[in-house]
C-alpha cells in the first residue's frame, strides 16, 4: 500500500489498494489471493476493503476497453506496474457513461492523490492528471475509437470471444454479456436447521427482500456482507449459486452411502450432500491449504465428513472401499463462473482448455473404478467449452461403457427474474451392475 498516509475512508486509498491489487493479477496472481495479500498489509475497516474489492472487480470487468483506451492514450504502457494499475482503475470507473457510481471529477482528483501519496508514482502524477483530464476531454471520441475492437466492446480477449461464437453461435452475445454482470447472492438453506419457509420469513423480518429460486435455493434482492446474513454463523444457510445446488440432489442421496466429494474445496457441495442425507462422506481435495476451509464450513453447519489430502487422478489416499456416490467437481478454465471471477478471462490461455480436459479425463477414469456397480457418479464443471464439458462426457461414456442418466447438461449462465445462475455442466453415470 501506499508509503505515504492517506485517509482510510478517501476514495484514494481505495484506488491505490485497488491498483496494487491489479498489478498483482497481470503477474499472473488471481484476484482473490492479490486482494487478500492487500488486505493483509493494511488496517483498513470492513467498508474500505469492500471499497478496494469493488474498484478492482469493476477494473477486471472492464479491462479490455481499459486496455484499449490506455493504448490510446499513453504512447508507451505505463510503468511501473502500479502506475499502470491506478490509471486502469481510474478509467475503469470513468469510462462507462452508463454507471454513474463516482463523479468523474472526483475520480481524476483522487487519482492523482493517489499517485501522489505514493513514493514508487509520485513522479508520474502529472502524467496521471494528464491522461485521465484527456480522456474526460475527448471521450465520445476516444471511446469510438476503442470501440472498433472487439476486446473493447465486450471487455474479453479475442480468443475468448472467438470460441464462445463457435460453440455457441446463437447465444454467444448473451453469454459474453452475463460474464460482465455483477452475481447475485444466492443462499442455501440448511434445511437440517430451517425450513426454507420459515427462513424466508426470517429475512422478511430482518427487511431483505427475497425470492425462492430452486428447492433450497434464496436470492437477496440486495447483497450484503455475509456476517449481516441472519443465521450464517449459527449454520442456518450458506452462500451457494443456485446452479450448484442442483448438484446435491442429482447424486440420489441416501442414508448410509458411501460418498466421495472429489476436489472438494471449499465445501459448497460437500455440506449440501451432508445435508441432503446420513453419508459417509470422504472430502478430497489435493492442496492441503483448501482443507481448513472445508473444515470451517462444516463446522459453522455441524456437519461431519471424512478430509483426504490426495490427488483424484491417482489412489494413494484410497483404502479400497468402494463408493456408492463419486462427486467429480473437476478442474477446469472456470469459463462458467466470469462474472464472480472477472479475471479468469485474462489469466487463462487459449490451450487451457485442453491442457484440463486431459487432467479430468484422467480423474474421471480413476474415480470410475472406485465407484460400486450400479453406483453413480456425477461429472461436473463449471466450463462453457464443449471440449471440457459435454465432448469430455460423451468420450467418457463411450470409453468407460457408462449409463448415461438424465442431468442438465450444459447450463448457460443466467440472469433473469426466473432465474439466476452461474454457467455449469452435468452429466450423470451410473455403473452396469456385474
Amino acid at each position: 500500500m501506499s508509503k505515504h498516509l492517506l485517509k482510510t475512508d478517501s476514495l484514494a486509498f481505495s484506488l491505490i489498494g485497488a491498483a496494487h491489487a491489479v498489478a498483482l493479477v497481470r503477474t499472473g496472481t488471481a484476484l482473490p489471493q492479490a486482494l487478500a495479500h492487500i488486505f493483509a498489509k493494511t488496517n483498513a475497516p470492513a467498508a474500505t476493503r469492500g471499497a478496494i474489492q469493488d474498484i478492482a472487480y469493476r477494473t477486471m470487468r472492464r479491462w479490455g476497453r481499459v486496455e484499449t483506451l490506455l493504448g490510446l492514450l499513453a504512447d508507451k504502457a505505463p510503468a511501473p506496474a502500479l502506475l499502470h494499475g491506478l490509471l486502469s482503475c481510474a478509467l475503469a470507473l470513468i469510462a462507462d457513461p452508463d454507471d454513474a457510481s463516482y463523479e468523474t471529477f472526483t475520480v481524476v482528483d483522487q487519482a492523482v492523490t493517489a499517485a501522489a501519496a505514493d513514493s514508487d508514482i509520485a513522479h508520474a502524477k502529472g502524467m496521471v492528471n494528464a491522461v485521465l483530464r484527456r480522456f474526460l476531454r475527448e471521450r465520445d471520441a476516444l471511446l469510438r475509437q476503442a470501440l472498433e475492437k472487439p476486446e473493447a466492446v465486450w471487455n474479453y480477449p479475442a480468443w475468448w470471444i472467438d470460441a464462445a461464437r463457435s460453440a455457441y453461435p446463437h447465444d454467444w452475445q448473451a453469454i459474453l454479456r452475463e460474464g460482465n454482470s455483477a452475481p447475485p447472492l444466492t443462499l442455501r438453506v440448511n434445511r437440517r436447521a430451517i425450513s426454507v419457509a420459515d427462513y424466508l420469513q426470517t429475512l422478511s423480518d430482518n427487511t431483505m427482500p427475497a425470492t425462492r429460486i430452486g428447492p433450497d435455493a434464496i436470492r437477496l434482492e440486495q447483497p450484503v456482507p455475509m456476517g449481516r446474513i441472519p443465521g450464517f454463523d449459527q449454520g442456518l444457510v450458506s452462500v451457494q449459486d443456485a446452479a450448484a445446488q442442483l448438484a446435491a440432489p442429482l447424486l440420489d442421496l441416501h442414508d448410509g452411502m458411501r460418498v466421495l466429494d472429489a476436489c472438494a474445496a471449499p465445501g459448497g457441495k460437500t455440506g449440501h450432500i451432508l445435508e441432503s442425507a446420513n453419508v459417509d462422506l470422504t472430502a478430497l481435495d489435493n492442496d492441503p491449504k483448501r482443507l481448513p476451509r472445508i473444515e470451517q464450513n462444516l463446522q459453522r453447519l455441524q456437519l461431519n465428513a471424512t478430509l483426504e489430502v490426495g490427488d483424484a487422478g491417482a489412489d494413494g489416499w484410497w483404502n479400497g472401499k468402494l463408493f456408492d456416490r463419486i462427486l467429480a467437481d473437476v478442474p477446469c478454465t472456470a469459463s462458467g463462473i466470469v462474472r464472480r471471477h472477472p479475471d479468469i478471462r485474462w489469466l487463462r490461455r487459449k490451450g487451457d482448455a485442453a491442457q484440463l480436459a486431459t487432467l479430468s479425463a484422467r480423474i474421471l477414469d480413476n474415480l470410475w473404478r472406485m465407484l460400486q456397480p450400479g453406483g453413480k457418479l456425477l461429472f461436473v464443471t463449471c466450463s462453457l467449452w464443449p471440449q471440457e464439458s459435454e465432448a469430455q462426457a460423451a468420450a467418457f461414456a463411450v470409453r468407460r461403457q457408462a449409463i448415461r442418466l438424465p442431468a442438465p447438461g450444459q447450463l448457460l449462465p443466467a440472469a433473469n427474474a426466473e432465474k439466476n445462475h452461474d454457467g455449469l455442466f452435468y452429466a450423470l453415470f451410473q455403473k452396469p451392475a456385474v
